[in-house]
C-alpha cells in the first residue's frame, strides 16, 4: 500500500522506534537471451540495491538488512548480480549488512529478475516523512534518466545513496522523496497532499516532469527556507549534481 503514498511501509515496533521496510524489483534488464535492455549484471544488482537503500535511508532511519531474490542461476548470472550489490553496499559503508539472498535452481530461464528489500529502523523523532510543511520550497536533486541512459552507475548526474546522507544531516530540510518510474510530478503531487496542499510549479523548471527516473536517479526535497548556506552545502557536496528549483507548496 504505501506509508503516505510512499514507496516504503512503516510500522511501530515499540513506543520509540519504527521499522521501515522497502523493495525494488528489476525484470528484463541484464544480459540473458531475452531481456529487453542488455547491460551488465553488475550495473543491474548494483542500481537495483540502490533503489531499495535510498527508499529506506530517505526516511531517516538506518538499514539493518537485506533481502536478495534472484530468479536466476546462482552462476554466473547470481554471481554477477551480487557482486554489483555488494559493491553499492561497500561504496556506502554498509559492507556487513546482513543478507538473506535466494536463486533460481531448478529451472533454467531466459530472462534477468532480480528483487531487493531493505529493512531499517529509524527513532519516532527522527522519521522524515510527512513532515513537508505549506510555504516550503522543493528542489529536485539529479536528473531523471532510464533505460540506455544508465550505462554508467557512477553517472555525476544521478543521485548516489551519499546524497541522502548529506541532505539528513540539514535540519531546514523535510520529506525527502526518491522519483521512481512514475517521475517527478508523481511524487511532487503525493508530497503536496501529504502536506494538505498544492504545488505551485516554478516556470522555469525545464525538467521532464513525466519522465521515468528508473532507479530513482533523482529526488525532491522539501525545504523550509531558501538558505543560500544550505544550498552552497548541496552544491560543495555533489558539485556537478544538478540542483532544480521546482515549486513552492501552498
Amino acid at each position: 500500500m504505501g506509508y503516505l503514498g510512499r514507496d516504503v511501509e512503516v510500522v511501530a515496533i515499540n513506543k520509540d522506534q519504527y521499522l521501515v521496510a522497502s523493495c525494488d524489483s528489476c525484470g528484463g534488464i541484464g544480459m540473458k537471451e531475452l531481456d529487453a535492455f542488455k547491460i551488465s549484471w553488475f550495473i543491474t544488482g548494483k542500481l537495483t540495491t540502490r533503489v531499495a537503500l535510498l527508499e529506506v535511508l530517505s526516511t531517516g532511519a538506518m538499514p539493518q538488512m537485506l533481502t536478495v531474490a534472484i530468479s536466476n542461476e546462482p552462476y554466473p548470472t547470481g554471481d554477477e548480480l551480487l557482486k554489483g550489490v555488494n559493491d553499492e553496499l561497500e561504496s556506502v559503508g554498509l559492507k556487513t549488512l546482513p543478507m538473506a539472498i535466494s536463486t533460481e535452481k531448478n529451472k533454467p530461464t531466459k530472462q534477468t529478475g532480480l528483487g531487493i528489500s531493505a529493512i531499517g529502523v529509524v527513532e519516532k523523532n527522527k522519521l522524515r516523512v510527512g513532515t513537508a510543511q505549506i510555504g516550503d520550497f522543493v528542489y529536485c536533486l539529479g536528473i531523471p534518466k532510464v533505460g540506455p541512459e544508465l550505462n554508467d552507475p557512477n553517472d555525476p548526474e544521478i543521485v548516489h545513496v551519499q546524497a541522502i546522507q548529506v541532505l539528513l544531516g540539514i535540519s531546514s530540510i523535510h520529506d525527502i522523496i526518491p522519483v521512481g518510474s512514475r517521475g517527478i510530478r508523481f511524487e511532487a503531487d503525493q508530497l503536496a497532499a501529504t502536506s494538505n496542499g498544492h504545488l505551485h510549479i516554478d516556470p522555469t523548471c525545464t525538467l521532464d516532469w513525466d519522465k521515468s527516473g528508473g532507479p530513482s536517479t533523482c529526488l525532491i526535497f522539501a525545504l523550509s527556507s531558501i538558505s543560500t548556506t544550505v544550498l552552497d552545502q548541496v552544491f560543495s557536496s555533489f558539485p556537478n549534481l544538478p540542483l532544480t528549483k521546482i515549486g513552492r507548496l501552498y
